[in-house]
């Protein structure tokens, strides 16, 4: 049931957009290290040999999520085999800065998807924190001038951020959605587990394609390593698991407005990285997106 916004929820929501920002620009750099469907099998390997020992008896025949597995091989697709696969992908000719701006369209994609397939009402409130929220993404991307976002050009990446975003838009929605009693609800990891394993080998056939039908590769080294540490433990697990719960929490509508701080935090970090310092645009985009927020969540 979706409930007011609170300050741990919106705690909850804001990981995943910082997390998801270092992502964009850690798969930007090992593109060519690692080809994108690879990438995301590994990373989803990885994360399931960490959250086993916590999760192992979802694998067992009598655990109680097997009730709902065609629930959770939908999830699997859907969260894990094809939103990081297209991000990766969209990676390969696109930039951090196009991603993100592809990406921001996500409160807009959850508002259609929740009217259009999950009977959600849109509301007056809604679409003016949609606006806003848009507003402090452009002011970002332009840098506080305007003219900037008319020199933009889409590729073909910029396509496959579309449909991974829609893709994230139909998760959320059905992450929502939950079937399962409350005590297994409360159980992340067992209910993460359970979407990485169909996730895992969702994603494991597009790789194998991957190498039967394309020129792939993995170029392995501490580079690679150290990228694949972090999007594991960060994007992947822990990303997900406060994604999990800030959506049961505050609805997927409200969630959705979140990730339109990624470009925000990719921004920052990218300062951060390059020694500029944050400019006036960042304080007005951050108040445009969490007013945005503010105003989409009031009862």
């Amino acid at each position: 049931m979706q409930q007011r916004l609170t300050p741990g929820t919106a705690l909850l929501l804001t990981v995943p957009p910082l997390l998801w920002a270092g992502n964009a620009v850690v798969g930007r750099v090992v593109r060519d290290l690692v080809s994108p469907m690879s990438l995301n099998f590994i990373r989803w390997l990885l994360a399931f040999m960490v959250l086993l020992p916590f999760a192992m008896s979802v694998l067992r025949r009598e655990s109680p999520l097997w009730m709902h597995w065609k629930r959770f091989a939908v999830l699997g697709l859907l969260g894990i085999g094809c939103y990081n696969a297209f991000q990766y992908l969209a990676l390969q000719t696109s930039t951090p800065i196009n991603v993100t701006l592809v990406g921001s369209s996500m409160p807009l994609w959850m508002l259609a998807t929740g009217a259009l397939f999950f009977g959600a009402k849109i509301t007056g409130r809604a679409l003016l924190g949609a606006a806003l929220s848009m507003i402090g993404v452009l002011l970002v991307l332009s840098r506080g001038q305007w003219a900037q976002l008319l020199a933009m050009r889409l590729v073909a990446g910029d396509l496959y951020m579309m449909l991974a975003t829609i893709s994230w838009a139909f998760y959320s929605w059905m992450l929502s959605r939950t079937h399962e009693p409350s005590e297994v609800r409360r159980d992340w990891a067992s209910l993460l587990m359970a979407q990485m394993v169909f996730g895992l080998a969702w994603s494991g056939v597009f790789a194998a394609g991957e190498w039967a039908l394309t020129d792939a590769h993995v170029d392995w080294g501490w580079p690679l390593a150290a990228a694949l540490v972090f999007i594991t433990l960060g994007p992947a697990l822990l990303a997900y698991r406060c994604w999990g719960a800030g959506v049961q929490r505050a609805g997927p509508q409200t969630a959705g407005f979140f990730t339109n701080l990624t470009p925000l935090f990719a921004a920052l970090l990218s300062a951060a990285f390059l020694g500029d310092m944050p400019q006036w645009y960042h304080g007005a985009a951050f108040v445009l997106i969490v007013g945005g927020i503010w105003v989409s969540s009031r009862p």
